[in-house]
């Protein structure tokens, strides 16, 4: 666990899992506040998680064992540095001559370059004032090194990592320095936006795959989450994990009821649409951009992706789901209006959510649905 490598791997193995679990909720986000996902912007988003994750690993791991040397080592003993600048009487102590062999000279500068990250994504992604952001840099420093000087809140008797001032001064440094290079993030590509956020937008592949993709990520997460709350429950009940009763109501809460939630129950309310549809902003229409019928909203899930994660659930489908997939594929592809499957077998189309269809013009209240 001292490996440096451990605390990144760490860090990028959580990140991926939060970026997972956030997925569907940003791409949803990000079509109602720019009006399309940006690849560039994703990318920093999600690296704003990974980075987060690193505070924790790099500040806090490794934890050490709790056993009687912990409140005897030096760390403990010292208990806090509260001396400001201290480090230059620390660098001076070594070769000054190649400050890259100089450990403390090494540790100051890694201490900055830890915070320029939070200075520089907190003023581009959150729009914030260079004094905001280094504020906020003192701020978690702050945290960070009280969670430290208290045994990360008393769950260990002493602490195990020393309370630094100097640290807390690097820190703070480097949020300033981010805030002032966090222009620089502009030029990363996949970020502009083309034309107004509110202005509907043409249905395009990229976009339809992008709502297939959040209607699978988004069943798959609702059913691993109530199938893991199932799993909390028994076990914090003493109950058995094995019992055949257990994994039928795993199944049933983690393929069926996300199921009927996502494909049958939502896409039949207001003016229709899957999970996926509704966060890219699209809805189903007739031709003539009316809503269709309960029935038809429901047949057109079913018969798009709803259909393959109905045959995914079903043991005796065989490789009839991929076979449904790749058909649904085949009409996102080859129809000239991103219609699909669904919509081709139901003669349905699909629309910008914020577009006023002409069947709804002389109705405001059906335009705001």
């Amino acid at each position: 666990m001292n490996d440096p490598l451990v605390p990144a791997l760490l860090a990028i193995g959580g990140g991926v899992v939060l970026a997972l679990a956030l997925f569907v909720p940003y791409v949803a986000a990000s079509y109602r506040r720019r009006g399309r996902v940006g690849w560039g912007h994703a990318l920093l988003a999600a690296s704003s998680l990974v980075y987060a994750l690193a505070l924790v690993t790099y500040t806090l791991l490794p934890l050490p064992a709790s056993d009687g040397t912990l409140c005897t080592s030096r760390i403990a003993r010292a208990g806090a540095q509260l001396h400001p600048f201290a480090f230059v009487a620390d660098i001076a102590t070594y070769d000054m001559a190649n400050p890259l062999r100089n450990p403390a000279a090494l540790q100051v500068l890694f201490n900055v370059a830890l915070f320029v990250p939070l200075g520089a994504l907190l003023r581009h992604l959150g729009r914030r004032s260079v004094l905001t952001v280094t504020l906020a840099g003192a701020a978690v420093s702050a945290l960070i090194e009280v969670t430290q000087l208290t045994g990360v809140w008393f769950l260990y008797p002493c602490p195990y990592r020393l309370f630094d001032v100097d640290d807390l001064i690097a820190n703070t440094a480097g949020a300033l320095l981010g805030g002032l290079v966090a222009p620089l993030l502009r030029f990363v590509p996949g970020q502009r936006l083309a034309g107004e956020p509110g202005a509907p937008r043409p249905v395009t592949i990229p976009r339809r795959l992008l709502g297939v993709v959040c209607d699978l990520l988004g069943a798959w997460l609702t059913g691993a989450l109530l199938a893991t709350g199932l799993a909390a429950v028994v076990l914090l009940a003493g109950g058995d994990g094995q019992a055949p009763w257990v994994s039928s109501a795993s199944t049933l809460l983690g393929t069926w009821v996300p199921f009927a939630l996502l494909f049958v129950l939502l896409p039949m309310r207001g003016r229709g649409g899957t999970p996926g549809q509704r966060a890219v902003l699209l809805r189903p229409a007739l031709r003539d951009g009316g809503v269709p019928g309960r029935a038809v909203l429901l047949a057109r899930s079913l018969l798009g992706t709803g259909g393959y994660v109905l045959l995914q659930g079903l043991e005796s489908s065989g490789g009839w789901a991929g076979l449904w997939g790749l058909a649904g594929l085949i009409g996102i592809l080859a129809t000239a209006d991103r219609r699909g499957l669904g919509g081709a077998l139901t003669s349905t189309i699909l629309l910008d959510r914020r577009a006023v269809a002409p069947a709804e013009r002389g109705d405001p209240a059906s335009a705001r649905r």
